[in-house]
């Protein structure tokens, strides 16, 4: 069974120079992915697409010189994005599937309160079996707080959504030892297992048709990103008739699997980066259950103390004082203060909006 095939998160990053032939989109490219994820859908996997080529379709109804300001790109992006969501929607008509659009920022996956509004927003498109299509918000983002290209962007998601793999289509079929475009003796490398400087040395280049923002190195930066999150990436043409399923059938690519899985790379990164910002004390069966792998519910929470926004880290201790988790939660202090004890369906009442069903997820708690 290949990589692809026994994956259940993908995360699929295209670029520009697939999506757009000058400033029309490749339809017919678009219809030969569309079924290859529909293939994976069938087949019980999830799939988030990350789409670049708002700009490139764009770009042509401005009236302007070509491009080169950075107000310019964002008209063009806001010209664009509507033009490549209508393709893609054309594109999965066939096939029952209805795409999302999420756009997001920098700041989306790098503060945690926006963080976790961003994954649960995605989470809720993929339990209800919709496909997330996203791409950087270009008509605001900046220079300055800007993803810079949609590979880091892809990686950064595939971080978030504890995806198995990040596949990033693109011109070429994977790292080599030199640029093949002007080293005949380039040597093709399959597997990596372990990224290092070598390995940075040999990605050179941009984009070969200029559309793009992204080259080899910015692959491997990506796939950095996504080895640390415990994601493997596969790097990998998409210029062909089914670029999904060529992977599946033995296609040139290369493959950077890191050692750890998404959730154990995750308790690693939560053990490390959870500085609590408040402490809430459970009683025995609740710290029972979180012994177990349970999420922390408002009914088994017996007090709770501090100052915590949503995002924040949290104490859990038992009501001896043992510190027994800690975790990320998604309410802040004076809301959790107002639903202790209390059972899940009376949590709705008391603060009157329908949140998450658990104050601390499982995938959002280490035990100590």
């Amino acid at each position: 069974m290949s990589l692809l095939s026994s994956a259940k998160r993908i995360i699929v990053k295209t670029g520009s120079a697939l999506i757009a032939d000058g400033d029309a989109p490749r339809h017919k490219w678009l219809a030969a992915l569309a079924s290859d994820i529909a293939a994976l859908r069938r087949n019980g996997q999830q799939v988030i697409l990350v789409s670049s080529g708002a700009v490139a379709l764009g770009r042509s109804a401005l009236s302007v010189p070509p491009i080169t300001r950075l107000d310019q790109k964002q008209a063009a992006a806001a010209i664009g994005q509507p033009r490549l969501i209508a393709s893609l929607q054309n594109a999965f008509d066939p096939h029952g599937i209805t795409v999302a659009q999420s756009l997001l920022t920098l700041t989306d996956t790098e503060r945690r309160r926006r963080w976790l509004n961003a994954r649960a927003t995605l989470e809720t498109l993929l339990e209800s079996n919709i496909l997330p299509v996203i791409n950087e918000n270009d008509t605001v983002a900046t220079d300055e707080i800007r993803y810079g290209d949609n590979d880091r962007l892809a990686a950064r998601v595939a971080q978030m959504m504890c995806a198995d793999t990040l596949v990033l289509l693109t011109d070429v079929d994977g790292l080599y030892t030199a640029n093949p475009a002007n080293n005949p003796t380039a040597q093709h490398i399959p597997h990596i297992s372990a990224l290092t400087a070598e390995h940075d040395a040999m990605a050179s280049g941009a984009a070969s048709d200029g559309v793009g923002s992204g080259g080899m190195s910015t692959k491997l930066a990506a796939a950095r990103i996504a080895y640390d999150a415990g994601c493997a990436t596969i790097i990998t043409r998409g210029d062909r008739a089914s670029p999904l399923g060529a992977i599946n059938t033995g296609a040139l690519c290369t493959i950077i699997q890191p050692s750890m899985t998404p959730a154990s790379a995750r308790v690693v990164w939560l053990k490390g980066h959870l500085d609590p910002q408040g402490t809430i004390i459970v009683d025995t069966g609740a710290a029972n259950a979180i012994a177990s792998g349970a999420s922390l519910l408002a009914v088994g929470m017996v007090s709770v103390s501090g100052q915590f926004e949503r995002g924040d880290a949290i104490a859990i201790e038992d009501t001896n004082g043992d510190l027994i988790a800690k975790g990320v939660t998604a309410y802040n202090a004076g809301e959790v203060s107002q639903v202790v004890g209390l059972k899940s369906d009376a949590v709705e009442a008391v603060l009157g909006y329908r949140g998450r069903p658990a104050i601390i997820h499982r995938d959002d708690m280490v035990l100590v």
